[in-house]
């Protein structure tokens, strides 16, 4: 047994010249670039406390203009980049991150999402990190103390009772997707990518209150914001014309799956707010497909009539084989099938 005066001697070598070890070193590049996952999230290094609400060192926190409807689960967004990296602007989509980019998002609710700052609890954290060859999405499961995600591969179920926007007791039989499932959402042809965060969906004020590109570029996190960059309509902003609205949520909601190397391109129908043509848009189109997920309606979009509707059908359906979009939510989000109900019911008839 070595004596306590060496154990400690050497405590402070490994210290380094007698400083005392920093609990928090702050992100880990060889345990966010490992070819496993880490078993927890707190061994990432991404927050410097066990409840995982403040981020360490170039770990920003972010917010998209026009959030995915999850239960009406509250969402905490950060990104982290590597000391020495940055972010280059890809046009308006994606951009162009650099290896060791981890995008984190934890899922969370409140005992009454009328208030969803009051008790608010974590539920999952989803993980999604820029390996050497790609990127590779990772889902944590919190434990009821609030203090720990593990890392939860076959994914999950809890039941969240709460009271829903409207005041009225709900229950959610919430569902943490599997490792698989998450590249239903993300695929990009052979290829998974983020869904959210595209430079046109981050061109607003962001949690701090301020510009959010132009923070990031402060903070040596993006290297330039393009000139002509023109933000993804706010489906909230009554302000703008409905059809922008319509546009912008369909674009987060559907459009990551109904895009040309998405999950659901065979469809034929295409909802990226990049899309023009009216026919992939859904006007008077024709399912590719008949049956039980077309409710005996005729067109994914019958102009002037949401009642005859298949999109508007398939997204306020729970059923599964019916509702839309099929992984991430098991409630329909009462908003969005109102203004997507006002968007068709005000297109000219024919």
């Amino acid at each position: 047994m070595k004596p306590a005066y060496l154990i400690a001697c050497l405590a402070l070598a490994a210290c380094g010249a007698g400083q005392a070890a920093d609990p928090n070193p702050g992100p880990r590049l060889d345990t966010i670039l490992s070819e496993t996952p880490a078993p927890v999230l707190s061994d990432y290094g991404f927050f410097t406390d066990a409840g995982a609400d403040h981020p360490a060192a170039r770990v920003k926190p972010y917010d998209l203009i026009n959030p995915l409807f999850s239960d009406d689960a509250d969402k905490h967004r950060f990104v982290y980049v590597p000391p020495g990296q940055t972010i280059k602007a890809n046009g308006s989509g994606i951009p162009d991150f650099p290896v060791g980019t981890t995008l984190i998002k934890t899922f969370a609710f409140a005992p009454d999402l009328r208030a969803p700052a009051d008790g608010n609890y974590k539920v999952e954290t989803r993980v999604i990190i820029r390996k050497a060859d790609g990127w590779a999405a990772f889902p944590y499961v919190w434990n009821e103390e609030g203090t720990e995600a593990k890392y939860a591969p076959t994914g999950a179920r809890r039941t969240i009772q709460t009271i829903s926007p409207g005041g009225a007791p709900l229950t959610i039989a919430y569902e943490v997707p599997n490792k698989n499932q998450c590249k239903t959402c993300h695929q990009a042809g052979d290829m998974l990518e983020p869904i959210g965060p595209k430079l046109r969906n981050l061109d607003h004020k962001g949690p701090a209150g301020v510009d959010q590109l132009s923070d990031w570029v402060a903070a040596g996190l993006l290297e330039a914001v393009p000139h002509d960059l023109t933000a993804t309509p706010s489906a909230a902003d009554e302000t703008l014309p409905l059809d922008a609205r319509a546009r912008g949520y369909l674009d987060i909601n559907c459009g990551h799956c109904h895009k040309a190397d998405g999950s659901a391109s065979n469809s034929g129908l295409w909802l990226t707010l990049e899309e023009t043509s009216p026919t992939r848009l859904g006007l008077k189109k024709h399912p590719t497909a008949a049956g039980r997920g077309s409710g005996d309606r005729r067109f994914v979009i019958d102009p002037g009539h949401p009642e005859r509707s298949i999109l508007a059908f398939r997204m306020d359906s729970t059923e599964p084989g019916i509702a839309m979009p099929e992984l991430g939510r098991t409630l329909p989000d009462p908003v969005g099938i109102e203004l997507i109900n006002q968007w068709i019911a005000g297109m000219e008839a024919e």
